[in-house]
């Protein structure tokens, strides 16, 4: 079916008036009326982009490729074992972010805490190898937000407490950082900024990597040959769990980590359920007033107004010196730091699918990323936890096209903010910025000359959330 079948009928008036446009924008506006769904998906796979600033490298890791992994980590001594019964061995516990998670089926252990567990437990885990093809089915969608009653919940309180076992593995993380940089640079993203840590790995008997023989292993991976191949360029945030007991202790133990690993680590990020009030932006000013006074340039780039209800927390992270505000979904019900924010210094991350899987809206049309896009407040598409909805970069570009009629302009400005905006050093940036404005200008003319046998050769990959919700299942 045409993409003209689908479009509202204001767009259909503005594509009535095609013949006043611009050459420049003409040809776009005609694709639109004429391509078909999987033609639109195909087009935006091809076009080049900039980069993805706003990315937790654990959720970004598909459940699929987290499973081939898992198991290749055998010939480094890791095994793992995962939860697929309840024999009811222990009673409910907490720990400093809330209720244990015994309850909790697919809960992934590496072998040494495995052995620390008693013989009623033991029973409770099989080993990865071990499960059958019903199980594996299982555990693959334990990783994914794919089932119609699963949402915020799901996601922060269960998925992520799945995964961690498996992210304390540094040759897993590398693992994972190379499949996305290889995803990513097929979709012909440029730059990717990812949320990763160096402390807290831990070797096959238990014990801890220091932060200085990661920080080796993420050189090693990223000067590797199947790394460079992609093409991608690659940098760090550390990521903050906001709400701890501890955070302001925690910030200043990244503050250090940061800017001893600056070849790698570009900024900081607090993370977390912005509902839990415990993470509240103005608790951590104090101490960032102080760490300010002892580091130079370290870069923020705060999760804020990822909440249903309105609040002030992007103008107080802005107080607290952030440079970029990640989602941003309430913003619109805050005028004056709207007002604040047009063709500002600061930045929107705008996560489309993340913020629809998450509820934060119930469909697209309620979503205000046209809003702040239209009334100048920088915006760049970002996939956050890509892996989690099954979902690429292309997916967010299809999106946001096809609910909200992108012009060519705007698309190419989208991908310019994900690079101006990006915590790079000025010489890369420039570097990359005028990269991707030839590409851009080149893939513009190539498709303007050939139409779609320019795009012959374009293999696009499509996950689930593509296929469930518009039915394009490109595997």
């Amino acid at each position: 079916m045409p993409i003209r079948s689908v479009l509202s009928a204001s767009l259909l008036s503005l594509l009535a008036s095609i013949g006043n446009s611009s050459a420049a924008e003409r040809w776009f506006e005609e694709l639109k009326a004429t391509a078909t769904p999987a033609q639109l998906y195909t087009f935006l796979y091809a076009l080049p982009k900039g980069g993805d600033l706003h990315n937790h490298l654990g959720g970004a890791a598909r459940s699929e490729w987290l499973w081939a992994a898992a198991l290749a980590q055998q010939d480094k001594g890791y095994t793992y074992y995962t939860k697929v019964r309840i024999q009811n061995c222990a009673g409910y516990g907490t720990n400093e972010y809330g209720p244990d998670p015994y309850l909790l089926l697919f809960k992934n252990l590496q072998g040494s805490d495995y052995e620390k567990l008693d013989s009623c437990q033991k029973s409770e885990y099989k080993r990865l190898q071990d499960l059958n093809d019903a199980e594996r089915a299982a555990w693959l969608s334990s990783l994914r937000l794919d089932a119609p009653h699963e949402g915020r919940d799901e996601f922060f309180e269960a998925q992520w407490r799945r995964i961690d076992a498996l992210l304390q593995n540094p040759y897993l993380v590398c693992e994972i950082l190379y499949r996305n940089m290889d995803a990513f640079g097929k979709e012909g993203l440029v730059y990717l900024e990812t949320q990763t840590e160096l402390d807290g790995l831990r070797k096959p008997d238990g014990s801890d990597f220091s932060a200085a023989e990661v920080a080796t292993l993420l050189r090693q991976e990223l000067a590797s040959p199947r790394a460079r191949a992609t093409g991608v360029e690659v940098r760090f945030q550390y990521a903050l769990l906001r709400f701890g007991p501890h955070a302001e202790q925690r910030l200043r133990d990244l503050y250090a980590l940061v800017d001893q690993y600056r070849d790698l680590y570009v900024g900081i990020n607090m993370v977390g359920r912005e509902d839990n009030a415990k993470g509240y932006p103005l608790r951590f000013l104090p101490v960032l007033r102080e760490l300010r006074k002892k580091y130079p340039d370290i870069n923020l780039s705060i999760h804020a107004g990822e909440m249903d209800e309105p609040d002030f927390h992007i103008r107080d992270t802005l107080l607290l010196g952030a440079k970029r505000i990640g989602h941003g979904v309430n913003l619109i019900s805050d005028p004056e730091t709207m007002v604040l924010m047009r063709n500002g210094p600061y930045m929107v991350e705008i996560n489309l699918i993340s913020n629809l899987v998450l509820e934060y809206v119930t469909d697209f049309s309620q979503h205000p990323f046209p809003e702040y896009l239209r009334v100048g407040i920088p915006v760049a598409l970002s996939t956050d936890d890509r892996g989690m909805w099954d979902s690429n970069l292309t997916d967010e570009y299809f999106v946001a096209v096809h609910e909200f009629n992108l012009s060519w302009e705007e698309m190419v400005q989208l991908g310019r903010n994900s690079l101006k905006f990006a915590f790079l050093d000025e010489p890369t940036k420039q570097r990359l910025l005028a990269t991707y404005e030839k590409r851009v200008q080149s893939f513009a003319q190539q498709f303007q000359k050939g139409r779609w046998s320019s795009l012959h050769e374009v293999k696009p990959v499509s996950y689930q959330f593509m296929c469930h919700h518009f039915q394009i299942c490109l595997q």
